[in-house]
């Protein structure tokens, strides 16, 4: 393994994150913290209980799981998107640095910023709503495994998308409305059987489920399928990466 090939990478990605740091990490936990005004100090205390929990501080892992979605999908996808665009990326295909290495270089740091964003609103929460994480290993753990396969998963599309609007495609018509619909506001218990039954088709559902199980001990769907759900995202993530290094697909063409 050429863990020196693998730094360089990550290391000039994280430093494109230093060069626009009000766009990569200030923005977003401004308009993460604004939920929290809004619906945890503003009307959160007008909501009856979640199961126990009150509404503001249900919403928090949530939120935290929608930014983690988002922001791990857009920071992979432009991070490959961009070296396609200006061409250097054949610079990377043809180093002596496998394909393995150069994937680990931009999705770690892809989840490492995201990580990164999801403990500052975490702490960033704490100053608007009573936040409390009965599982605090179990909630690093879905944190850590999120993270890293929705950077796969933008990782695939920053080679798969051959323009901005492709590249933007999926994080806003499909990743952000599975995430609003994946009970990030609200319990799937609180829908009519039919609709929670349709919802159980929403891979958001068990993602943000097994992270909230984490914080408050409650979920809509048993732990332990959530955290099977999430390592069958990954590894299907994982194949579609090495298909696509394998035929070099939207890459050597």
């Amino acid at each position: 393994m050429n863990w020196q090939a693998i730094y360089a990478i990550y290391a000039f990605e994280m430093a494109r994150t230093r060069r626009t740091l009000l766009q990569s990490i200030v923005a977003p936990v401004i308009s993460t913290s604004l939920y929290f005004v809004v619906f945890g100090a503003a009307i959160g205390h007008r909501i009856n209980e979640i199961d126990g929990v009150n509404y503001g501080s249900f919403i928090v892992p949530g939120l935290i799981m929608l930014m983690l979605l988002t922001q791990s999908v857009s920071n992979a996808s432009f991070g490959i998107y961009f070296p396609k665009f200006n061409g250097t990326i054949y610079e990377v295909l043809s180093a002596p640095i496998s394909s393995i290495e150069i994937a680990l270089g931009f999705v770690g740091a892809a989840a490492t910023k995201s990580v990164l964003l999801a403990i500052i609103i975490l702490v960033t929460a704490t100053a608007f709503v009573p936040v409390r994480i009965d599982h605090p290993v179990w909630m690093l753990l879905f944190l850590f495994l999120t993270a890293i396969t929705f950077s796969l998963f933008g990782f695939i599309i920053g080679i798969w998308a051959d323009g901005f609007e492709k590249l933007q495609l999926v994080p806003l018509l499909v990743v952000t409305p599975l995430t609003f619909l994946g009970g990030s506001f609200y319990s799937i218990d609180m829908l009519p059987p039919f609709w929670q039954t349709v919802t159980l088709f929403n891979p958001a559902v068990y993602l943000i489920s097994g992270f909230r199980w984490s914080f408050y001990s409650i979920a809509d769907v048993n732990v332990v399928v959530s955290l099977g759900m999430t390592v069958v995202f990954l590894l299907a993530c994982l194949a579609a990466t090495t298909w696509i290094f394998r035929t070099g697909y939207r890459l050597k063409n």
